[in-house]
């Protein structure tokens, strides 16, 4: 490694070691790389930070983030509760399960996990204590939970993975992270029901005729049973059994009824996006106009004076954000001058020529790094360090995203920078020690879910191809057992 490349590896640890905030850092490091490389830091740094942050696709950032928080406060997420409790609230450990829901439901919505975590936890955390459940059992559902959503679509961190991994498709990366997202949800409810029924957690008591829920059994059975049936025979029905779904939704579940637009919402902008109708930039504006629609004109839970201190906390947030991504593509390119990339994609090659063992220690180096770095910085730094890598492998790049979003979201639940932890904590009014015993098995099933996403590639992949955003044979291609490393 030349001596720019290790002015820029330490001079970045040393900030953070002092605790600068990680933009300036890695401005910081860059600008002192830069002058090291011979070039003028003050045309050079200026110059990528400002291209960085000049793509259109960012501007779909702003408008989520604005999104995120007009439905954290226009009462969207009591409604997703109330859904989730008539689903799953019956069975033992119930509110675990509908804790668990509902993050994923709101998280997809919103795109934030730090917006699940103190909107979703704060109604079930509390009401959770009420009902006997333990203080740090509720905080490590809600904790771990909220992460899904990132993996959900529409999310912010796959746009930012996009632009930092060149030319990545965003519809192909939102409609590759439902599956993954999903099966991270359901390991967490795993967990959450073995520890429930050890506890004696029981489950809640749902208000409803008793005709309801069997009616709509038998006919979501019928509904699963024809779609298999006309898969097998070539035909496609998935539009009308859609429809039929939700009449039946609309009929047997109040419940639904008063979700209905909220949930509306991610068939708006998945399905625009995936229709054509928009692109995904203009599906981010689409939904703040109609969050804002449900928010103040429909639910009246948001007063006209309080979207000043809603615009303005976006915008602190936006602004952030922009900032992290301007001074990491100055640190890329010096990255690029001194051929980082190369340095590491080799050094990881000649340690195993095993794509498996390869990636078991990408993991590991990410899971380490989310533990001391946010979200977007790591995806911003380690995307042009890793992504030749894997590559090199044959593994696709969306599949790649979708494997390190879902390892980062790792680095959310743990100390001593995980953000979702310390809201979860804070909501509900325990420690991290305290906390993080009970977090523990939660954190097995998160590894678990990342094992499987990155080891079995359909899982991300098969949605994107049946939706048309990527093409089978480019996937096949790219699908990494099947390729040897090249040289």
């Amino acid at each position: 490694m030349g001596s720019v490349a290790v002015i820029l590896v330490v001079t970045f640890g040393v900030m953070l070691v002092l605790n600068v905030p990680i933009a300036v850092a890695i401005a910081l490091a860059s600008f002192v790389a830069i002058l090291a490389e011979g070039s003028d830091p003050s045309v050079v740094l200026a110059s990528r930070m400002v291209s960085g942050v000049n793509s259109f696709a960012l501007l779909a950032i702003p408008f989520f983030i604005l999104s995120g928080h007009l439905m954290g406060k226009g009462g969207l997420a009591r409604r997703l509760i109330d859904f989730a409790g008539t689903l799953v609230g019956r069975l033992p450990g119930g509110l675990g399960y509908v804790n668990t829901l509902t993050c994923m439901l709101f998280g997809s919505i919103s795109g934030s996990a730090a917006a699940a975590v103190s909107s979703v936890g704060g109604f079930m955390i509390p009401e959770m204590n009420r009902k006997g459940y333990s203080r740090e059992f509720n905080v490590a559902v809600t904790t771990t939970a909220a992460t899904t959503g990132l993996m959900i679509p529409p999310s912010n961190i796959m746009i930012v993975y996009s632009v930092a991994a060149g030319s990545v498709s965003i519809a192909a990366m939102f409609m590759a992270g439902v599956l993954p997202g999903v099966l991270s949800g359901l390991c967490i409810m795993l967990v959450a029901g073995v520890i429930s029924v050890f506890s004696g957690y029981r489950g809640e008591v749902v208000e409803m005729a008793k005709w309801k829920p069997i009616v709509a059994t038998i006919v979501i059975a019928g509904m699963l049973a024809t779609t298999i049936a006309a898969s097998r025979m070539g035909v496609t029905v998935s539009m009308a059994v859609l429809c039929l779904l939700v009449a039946v939704c609309l009929a047997c579940f109040t419940t639904f009824r008063r979700a209905f637009f909220t949930l509306l919402l991610i068939f708006i902008v998945i399905g625009g996006i995936l229709g054509g109708i928009f692109t995904a930039t203009e599906a981010a504006a689409i939904a703040v106009v109609y969050s804002f629609i449900l928010s103040v004109l429909v639910y009246r839970e948001i007063k006209i004076g309080e979207l000043p201190n809603i615009l303005l906390e976006s915008g602190i947030t936006t602004a952030v954000v922009m900032l992290l991504i301007g001074a990491s593509s100055g640190m890329s390119w010096i990255m690029t001058m001194a051929n980082i990339p190369q340095t590491v994609s080799a050094a990881l090659l000649d340690m195993s020529d095993n794509p498996l063992v390869i990636l078991l220690m990408i993991n590991l180096l990410l899971i380490l790094v989310g533990t001391f770095m946010d979200m977007t910085p790591a995806v911003l730094i380690f995307t042009p360090i890793f992504l030749p890598v894997v590559t090199t492998l044959g593994m696709h790049p969306v599949h790649f995203g979708i494997m390190m979003i879902a390892n980062l979201c790792i680095g959310l639940c743990t100390p001593p920078v995980g953000t979702c932890l310390f809201i979860g904590c804070g909501v509900g009014k325990t420690t991290i020690a305290k906390a993080t015993p009970t977090l523990l098995p939660f954190f097995g099933a998160m590894v678990v879910a990342l094992m499987v996403i990155t080891y079995t590639p359909s899982v991300s992949l098969w949605l994107p191809v049946q939706t048309k955003q990527l093409k089978a044979v480019e996937v096949e291609k790219a699908f990494f057992m099947n390729e040897k490393p090249q040289p």
